[in-house]
């Protein structure tokens, strides 16, 4: 099959006859059926790198719902990049559990950019990674797994380093361990770097909440909110992924990720509400929510970032607070930063993706919610400003490095799957993280 782009009000394509059945919107499709099938695709009147994106997407999902094997698209002409993603991002099933078929052989016809097409399958190829991982059920990504995967990762190019749970109480992780008190599947920290840079002092540490299943703990979530929960690692599986992707593309950068990895689960041994934890860097912290669990194990991963790794900035990844998907909703992250340098290279890489990042305010006085009467912290300052709290508490923790925290509780794993991502895990981050680190 051959899928040909038609801009809107362009009738050169058209066979007589089909003028008032194919108007060529944005996403429009109308099949063939010639010697050789044909798929006019809608571009709409004014295209944009992501609306290229979706209605080549809208193409993938055409072709495969009529389940053909082999397809050739037709370059727009322009927009490349979206041409590309839109038709590569599609083409994609996660079959660990159920039997699903994506087009075998593709094909970029009047491509101009063939670096292009192999750079963009690089990153397809991390993306991809990340949707397997968190669309994985819980019990298949337990901690203990995924650091085999970082160890049998860390080879060649990359470098390994696990901390165990022996290893998490000898460095004093006391809030990690904390969470993890209820759980049958031990706690760790995994590290994974990749140095394609050596020359350059620069060093960007990437911190990714791991949760692999979040049931809120004493704090119970109800059973709707529970439903979702083993996506609670995706922050771990983005940077984990990016560095992994970063290290595949030869980027000119020195990178680590970090990912504190546990489960938040519910026994007679589970870390209660009103009990004080103390922090790697020394504070304590009173538990008044255990489903503000996310934030407690960034502070321990955090602060030993700032120790020990001689970051010249630090971004986390979390799929943190509801708060910030009642506030932008799923289409976008919140992005918290005081440091305006950061801050422009993000959402700079932002704009060239569309993975899309809103700058949320850091207002100080908020902190007064975060104070407690018997520990240096409370970990919930209560429902209003959830996301604002939350990073207020993280930045307890960062010391004096330049740090952006972005909440993906909302595009990082969707309601309903839509547009280029085909399951209700994205694997958003990976192009953003991608693009910040090649520009840097």
């Amino acid at each position: 099959m051959r899928v040909i782009p038609v801009w809107e009000g362009d009738k050169a394509p058209l066979k007589k006859g089909f003028e008032g059945d194919f108007k060529g919107k944005n996403g429009e499709t109308l099949l063939l059926y010639e010697e050789e099938r044909v798929l006019l695709l809608g571009l709409g009147k004014k295209a944009t790198e992501e609306s290229v994106r979706r209605a080549y997407a809208a193409a993938v999902r055409a072709a495969r719902a009529k389940k053909f094997k082999s397809v050739n698209f037709v370059s727009p002409g322009k927009f490349e990049k979206g041409f590309v993603e839109g038709v590569l991002l599609t083409n994609y099933a996660f079959t660990e559990y159920k039997k699903d078929e994506v087009i075998e052989h593709i094909s970029f016809i009047g491509l101009k950019d063939q670096k292009l097409l192999q750079k963009l399958e690089t990153i397809r190829d991390g993306i991809f990674w990340v949707r397997n991982l968190v669309n994985r059920n819980s019990d298949d990504k337990a901690p203990a797994q995924i650091a085999k995967l970082v160890q049998e990762l860390g080879k060649g190019k990359l470098k390994a380093k696990i901390l165990d749970k022996h290893k998490l109480h000898e460095e004093g992780m006391g809030l990690i361990l904390a969470v993890n008190r209820a759980s049958s599947h031990d706690p760790y920290l995994v590290q994974l770097s990749y140095h394609g840079n050596p020359k350059s002092k620069d060093h960007v540490v990437l911190v990714g909440k791991g949760v692999t299943y979040d049931t809120g703990g004493l704090s119970l979530k109800p059973t709707d909110g529970m439903l979702t929960m083993k996506c609670d690692m995706a922050g771990a599986a983005t940077v984990l992924g990016a560095v992994k992707t970063a290290a595949e593309l030869g980027l000119k950068v020195n990178v680590t990720a970090l990912a504190p990895l546990t489960e938040n689960c519910i026994d007679g041994k589970s870390y209660k509400p009103g009990d004080v934890y103390k922090a790697y860097n020394g504070k304590t912290v009173e538990i008044t929510n255990t489903d503000a669990e996310g934030r407690l194990i960034l502070a321990d991963a955090l602060s030993y970032a700032a120790k020990h790794l001689k970051p010249t900035c630090m971004i986390d990844l979390a799929t943190l607070t509801g708060a910030i998907v009642i506030a932008i909703g799923e289409e976008m992250s919140g992005l918290f930063t005081k440091d305006e340098k950061l801050a422009k290279q993000l959402l700079k890489a932002s704009d060239e993706t569309d993975e899309l990042l809103w700058r949320m305010p850091i207002n100080e006085d908020y902190k007064e919610a975060m104070k407690s009467e018997i520990a240096d912290l409370v970990n919930s300052g209560g429902r209003d400003a959830g996301a604002i709290k939350a990073t207020l508490f993280l930045q307890e923790f960062t010391g004096d490095t330049p740090w952006a925290h972005i909440d993906i509780a909302g595009p990082a794993y969707l309601t309903k799957p839509k547009h280029y991502n085909t399951t209700h895990a994205t694997g958003y981050g990976i192009r953003l993280l991608m693009e910040f680190l090649e520009n840097r």
